[in-house]
C-alpha cells in the first residue's frame, strides 16, 4: 500500500505541474521527489502571485483589468493550493504509516 502511494506521488506532482501551467515539464525521470515537489510548490506560488497581481490591477482600475479573468486566476490558484495540500497530506500520512511499522 505504501509503495503504491509513494511511487505514485512523483507522477501526481508532475501531472499537477503540467495541468497548472499548461506546459510539459522536461524534468529527467531521475529527478527526486523533493525536486518535483519543490517545482510544484514554485508553480503554485507563481499562480498565487499572478492572481494577487490581477486582483490588485482590478482594485486599482487598471485598463487591462478583467473581472472574469481575475476570478478564473484566483480559482485556479485556490484549486492548485488545495491539490498541493492534499498531496502533502498523503505524503505525511504515508510517512506516519511507515513510522508505525516494526522491523
Amino acid at each position: 500500500m505504501i509503495n503504491g502511494i509513494v511511487s505514485g506521488i512523483p507522477s501526481i506532482a508532475t501531472d499537477l505541474t503540467t495541468s497548472l501551467t499548461g506546459a510539459t515539464n522536461s524534468q529527467p525521470s531521475s529527478a527526486s521527489f523533493a525536486d518535483i515537489f519543490q517545482s510544484a510548490v514554485s508553480d503554485v506560488d507563481s499562480l498565487q502571485n499572478s492572481a494577487d497581481q490581477q486582483v490588485a490591477n482590478l482594485l486599482h482600475g487598471a485598463g487591462n483589468a478583467d473581472i472574469g479573468g481575475t476570478m478564473v486566476s484566483v480559482e485556479k490558484a485556490d484549486v492548485a493550493f488545495q491539490l498541493m495540500m492534499q498531496v502533502r497530506n498523503k505524503v505525511v500520512s504515508a510517512y506516519q504509516e511507515m513510522e508505525k511499522m516494526q522491523f
